[in-house]
């Protein structure tokens, strides 16, 4: 009996050890496949909605599946990496996302020369995701200098964001460094994931707002002055015409001909630079449900990894100033961008395998 019960208490505080930073009873307990099937679910609803959405109409559904695509794809590759190369893998994904931005910013993916204004929000975007990265990599892994090597990596994908004047991609690159360092001492990973996704909520609320002009001109005119007069145009065409088709909305990908702030934009890109709206736009309420159900499922899933806390909570922090990104501009508008998102998200919630089968890492 005492020796089976030392043999018990041995495997949970190896268990505990293997955790990092054990914040709730659930740490200790088996993480199943319910993360790995909502998000199944979830993609399905948002690729079949897209289809509905576009159904007898001039919709075209292709650029919402491709986005689904990408997610799974980044996802799948995100759980198989960090279950061979947790550490590793998250090191490369950062680098990977930094030198994609630097690609963006100078047309290199796009083949459309220097990045626009209006598309500048996606390399924001992949700073944002090469920062995250960053500081889950340096979470997780042990040696000091390549911690430090990683903090440095994140901070430079901030100051890469000011060195090209995106103040928007600055800011949330550098929350997330900040929420980064004070990861380190929480032990409660869902009070805090619970806050992301509260952050995002609100964030999408006051862009609605805006857009409806529902709140009082001194708190709302320096955000407008900041977002420009032709945003905020093409903000309250997405609004109108999610108000004219409130359930199934315009139908995918038709904002662009039905907004005429979008015609005359000096940018015709088609989209009202913000992820909420445009979901709101054309594949109406529900769209916009199925959008916030991606980023809460995302958070549940972190809230179920069975990585340690500082790790979960980077990844959270990214995953939100994304979302904020989106919120506000045209972070999602680069398909890289949807593919790290997953990524970044698959590696935070991938089980590592066991040192006897895993690769030797870094």
């Amino acid at each position: 009996m005492a020796a089976a019960a030392d043999r018990s208490a041995a495997r949970e505080r190896s268990i505990t050890a293997g955790l990092g930073h054990c914040d709730e009873p659930g740490d200790l307990r088996e993480h199943g496949g319910a993360p790995d099937a909502a998000g199944v679910i979830l993609l399905g609803c948002c690729a079949a909605w897209a289809l509905i959405s576009a159904a007898g109409r001039e919709g075209r559904p292709e650029g919402v599946l491709l986005a689904v695509l990408a997610v799974a794809a980044g996802y799948a590759c995100g759980r198989i990496c960090g279950s061979l190369l947790p550490v590793a893998g998250t090191a490369v994904a950062a680098a990977g996302a930094l030198a994609l931005a630097v690609a963006e910013q100078h047309g290199a993916v796009t083949g459309l020369g220097p990045a626009p204004s209006g598309h500048a929000g996606s390399a924001a975007a992949l700073l944002v995701l090469s920062a995250g990265a960053a500081c889950c990599a340096a979470a997780a892994v042990r040696p000091p200098a390549a911690r430090l090597l990683l903090w440095l990596a994140a901070v430079a994908a901030a100051g890469t964001a000011l060195a090209w004047g995106s103040a928007s991609g600055f800011v949330a690159a550098t929350g997330v460094i900040l929420c980064a360092l004070a990861a380190g001492r929480t032990h409660r990973r869902l009070p805090a994931l619970a806050g992301f996704a509260v952050a995002a909520a609100l964030v999408a609320g006051a862009s609605w707002a805006m857009a409806v002009d529902a709140l009082p001109r001194w708190f709302t005119g320096p955000f407008e002055d900041r977002l420009g007069a032709d945003r905020m145009l093409l903000w309250q065409d997405a609004a109108d015409l999610a108000r004219a088709h409130p359930v199934l909305g315009a139908g995918p990908d038709r904002f662009g001909e039905l907004s005429p702030a979008a015609q005359l934009s000096l940018v015709p890109d088609g989209t009202p630079h913000s992820a909420a709206l445009q979901q709101a736009a054309e594949q109406g309420l529900v769209g916009v449900l199925l959008l916030g159900a991606l980023h809460c499922w995302m958070l549940y899933g972190l809230w179920r990894s069975p990585r340690p806390t500082p790790v979960v909570l980077n990844a959270g922090a990214a995953l939100t100033a994304l979302a904020a990104l989106a919120t506000l501009g045209d972070a999602l508008s680069l398909t890289p961008v949807t593919a790290g998102a997953g990524l970044l998200a698959g590696l935070a919630m991938a089980r590592p395998a066991p040192e006897s089968s895993a690769p030797a890492m870094a």
